[in-house]
């Protein structure tokens, strides 16, 4: 039997019975037709899972089974036990079934018969081979028919296989006419994500591994675990021809908000009872666990862990998907387009519902927009963490990145949240200890360098101008104009008498003290003496603020006309080493309040303090199914020594679909190198990425990876 195809075995039809029918005239006119069919004595069916696999760019998923993609031809071949097929008199037909409940009417159910050749544009089957004892039969599915579980019977015999969206075929929603864009946002099974700040972008190693093994039915038993299926299995089968649906129903499942969902969020407290989110260096293992466990949900994800396995369920099913992060994202709760943001007289925060994260991920599926006017196809949001309920549900999009860009507010779905995530005006006030409070200048400005991840390299793409116009142009004010958004267009840029902005130095390194200005400005020709607050504290990635790890106020800062006074705040290791979020994120807040005028001006800066680099170094040469080792290094820099220090690494066909770890058994000192050796065989050729995290009591889940470049 030839590798990696299916074969079914089917018992011999009678000839004798048909002719003793022939003989008595008791075979009907329609019989007749089909006696070609039944006389076909097919011995067995070969689905040529390796050459459709290969063909149809699904051999990664393996080639056991058939796994094929609409709207593109694949070929079954019928070998005849006796007889031949004869064009013009033989003929076949076949039925095409999806789910528990086909039906021709929700288009789960297509019956075809043969074709002198093969339509692409319905579900069609045609003979390619020349009168024979073997039948090479050519079908296809149609480039609209829903995704997802199929039995297609041929004459008598029943065959399996899976169906997938095809961004190859033009006739697919989702396809995308460029073939770089596909290896990447199709086929790529693993990637780089960016966190940290708009400042300093941190690029985070992630394995999608849609490809790995028992991926692809995980992402088909989300499909089948979304409530909408529960209740009515025939409309949500007939539901995944639109991949809108299909992506709509994948942001909901994604979190386990309203269903059996994969992940739970967590931003706050410990994480007993699970892990930290930055434990995490692939969507693999996240979504075996909850396979295994009956889908339960995984503890625990933040919101690049959403995106990052939205994306892996995406790429698997067909669909183009690429992560996204956006810099000083606004989380608007109340639809008014205004972050409304309090301090005390101090220029400490209080927290409110409305708040701007640091970074916050989303993904973008690559579909046309039918539903919508033209010109609105393309990358369409799709947000898989739950922040607010859509249509009753916590899940959000997808919407046209251009309708946001446009400020398009009443098109299909949550325009308004996604628009300001990345449009939002901010707005400060002071409460004062007499329960008054005014407003503070600020120059707080949301959705900055809005980031993904270049095609073809590890290197940062800001497609910041595909959201939004430039600052000021008069293309933005029209999108504001159409959005409605009224404090934008009567913003003013205030040139105020006072000028304050906060300086850092580029070296600042996690186990490190280093010095952060506070700059003040006069730009006024008198002379000014001002109160001057500089504090700075811990905060994750969300905006929550932790404890104190440095503050200085002076209250009298004498500023002669034109001035500038620089006023640097020390941030020490020994005070802010244990306030530490896992984010290594520090907020730098200054206030100034000018005695003369009473006016009150804050700056705020976000500060992402660096973790030690990982040198990773193969050792053997790199081909396949030949053992090598990664001799990983990474130099502790802190101050302090290191206990149950422990490397781990995947890599998508590196590491056959699991973690791997070492654990050290010794303490590393202050700099010291933590080392060790860890074995691994790839399974396929090509340029992968080994994703290593390395997790220890003081420093945690710092990441790296290298590319690795296999070869057959």
């Amino acid at each position: 039997m030839k590798k990696g195809c299916w074969v079914i075995q089917l018992s011999p039809l009678s000839l004798y019975d048909i002719n003793i029918r022939r003989q008595l005239g008791s075979l009907k006119h329609h019989e007749e037709e089909k006696v070609a069919t039944l006389a076909l004595d097919i011995e067995r069916l070969d689905l040529e899972c390796q050459f459709n696999n290969t063909d149809h760019r699904t051999d990664l998923n393996g080639v056991d089974r058939l796994i094929v993609r609409r709207g593109q031809p694949f070929t079954i071949s019928l070998y005849l036990r006796s007889g031949s097929f004869q064009p013009g008199v033989s003929s076949l037909s076949f039925v095409a079934e999806t789910g528990p409940q086909p039906s021709e009417q929700y288009g789960t159910r297509a019956s075809f018969g043969l074709s002198p050749d093969v339509d692409t544009s319905r579900w069609s089957a045609a003979v390619t081979s020349p009168p024979g004892d073997m039948v090479a039969l050519q079908i296809c599915s149609a480039p609209n028919a829903p995704i997802g579980r199929y039995t297609l019977t041929v004459g008598q015999s029943k065959i399996e296989f899976i169906l997938l969206f095809n961004p190859w075929c033009p006739a697919d929603d989702v396809f995308l006419d460029d073939e770089k864009s596909l290896e990447e946002y199709v086929l790529s099974q693993d990637g780089i994500i960016f966190r940290g700040s708009h400042q300093f972008p941190q690029p985070t190693p992630w394995n999608f591994g849609q490809f790995e093994s028992g991926i692809l039915d995980i992402c088909l038993r989300i499909l089948d675990s979304n409530p909408k299926y529960l209740r009515n299995p025939g409309k949500d089968c007939s539901g995944r021809r639109n991949p809108i649906y299909v992506s709509r129903v994948l942001s909901a499942m994604v979190n386990c908000n309203d269903d059996k969902g994969v992940l739970l969020g967590k931003w706050s407290g410990g994480y007993d009872g699970g892990v930290s989110p930055f434990l995490w260096r692939g969507s693999v293992e996240i979504l075996r666990n909850w396979d295994s466990q009956a889908c339960q949900p995984v503890r625990f994800g933040q919101c690049w862990v959403f995106a990052a396995v939205a994306c892996s369920v995406s790429r698997a099913l067909g669909m183009p998907c690429r992560v996204v992060t956006n810099f000083l994202s606004a989380h608007d709760t109340n639809s008014n387009l205004t972050i409304e943001r309090y301090i005390d007289e101090n220029g400490e925060l209080v927290q409110s519902r409305d708040m701007i994260w640091n970074f916050h991920c989303w993904i973008e599926n690559w579909m046309t927009r039918p539903d919508l006017k033209a010109d609105f196809n393309g990358w369409q949001v799709s947000d898989p963490t739950p922040q607010e309920k859509s249509e009753g549900v916590y899940c959000c999009g997808p919407i046209p990145v251009k309708a946001i860009k446009e400020g398009e507010l009443t098109f299909k779905y949550d325009a308004p949240f996604v628009f300001a995530e990345v449009n939002a005006d901010v707005v400060t006030f002071m409460k004062k200890k007499d329960g008054s409070t005014s407003k503070v200048t600020t120059a707080t400005v949301v959705g900055q360098k809005i980031s993904t991840k270049k095609v073809g390299s590890d290197a940062r793409e800001d497609i910041t101008h595909l959201y939004k116009y430039p600052e000021g142009s008069d293309e933005e004010r029209e999108a504001f104009t159409k959005a409605n958004h009224q404090n934008k267009l009567l913003q003013q840029l205030q040139n105020a008498g006072l000028h304050l902005a906060i300086k850092v130095t580029s070296d600042m390194k996690k186990g490190c003290d280093f010095d952060v200005f506070a700059v003040v400005t006069n730009n006024t020709q008198s002379e000014k003496m001002c109160r001057l607050v500089f504090g700075s504290c811990a905060e994750s990635y969300n905006g929550t603020l932790g404890e104190n790890c440095g503050f200085k106020d002076l209250l009298n800062v004498g500023l002669s006309p034109g001035a500038e006074r620089r006023i640097p705040l020390r941030l020490n290791y020994s005070k802010y080493g244990s306030h530490l979020t896992e984010d290594n994120l520090i907020r730098l807040a200054a206030l100034v309040v000018d005695y003369s005028t009473k006016e009150a001006i804050l700056a705020v800066r976000h500060i992402v303090l660096e973790n030690p680099e990982i040198k990773v170094r193969i050792l053997g040469e790199p081909k396949e199914n030949r053992k090598l080792a990664a001799e990983i290094t990474l130099q502790n820099p802190l101050p302090e020594p290191l206990e149950n220090c422990c490397f781990s690494i995947e890599g998508a066909n590196l590491t056959g679909g699991h973690v791997l770890s070492e654990r050290l058994s010794s303490t590393v000192g202050p700099g010291e190198d933590a080392k060790v050796k860890i074995y691994f065989t790839p399974s396929h050729s090509g340029l992968r990425k080994l994703v290593v995290d390395f997790d220890s009591n003081k420093l945690c889940h710092v990441k790296g990876y290298r590319n690795v470049i296999i070869g057959k």
